[in-house]
């Protein structure tokens, strides 16, 4: 315990000796590095804790030819759908724009139509965007480099 202690003594020691542009820079970059961690486990079709997400069902009738060649979740990988935010006091990382109607949809689970007069579709829970013991790892890895 009396390691925990110390460390927590040395990061308020580091807090509030920066100013607060100091701290809104660090956690932009720790919302980064977290985005990073969180696109290579869409890269890696799998949930923020390792599990592999459930497979698309398969569609008894399709009106195109071929197979799905995308991944699931291809686009929200990109910076432009996946936006950090930083202030002093947090870090956040957060779907912006219609697809963050899309991934509450996957990432809870729930129902809803596919089209405006199609019917209504229960989608798999795919959780897509967690902390992880991995995410503390790494931002305990990045603050006390900052501290040396």
């Amino acid at each position: 315990m009396s390691g925990l202690q110390l460390v927590n003594d040395r990061l308020e020691a580091l807090i509030s000796s920066l100013s607060a542009l100091a701290c809104r820079e660090m956690a932009r970059t720790i919302a980064k590095k977290l985005r990073a961690s969180q696109q290579q486990n869409f890269k890696c079709q799998q949930a923020p804790d390792g599990t592999p997400f459930k497979p698309r069902e398969t569609q008894p009738v399709r009106t195109k030819k071929g197979r799905i060649k995308r991944e699931m979740f291809a686009k929200l990988l990109t910076a432009k759908y996946m936006k950090t935010q930083a202030s002093p006091n947090e870090a956040m990382i957060e779907f912006a724009g219609n697809v963050q109607r899309m991934a509450r949809l996957h990432h809870y689970g729930l129902r809803d139509r596919t089209s405006r007069k199609g019917k209504e579709v229960q989608y798999e829970a795919r959780p897509l965007l967690s902390i992880t013991d991995a995410g503390f790892e790494l931002i305990g890895q990045y603050i006390s480099a900052q501290i040396r």
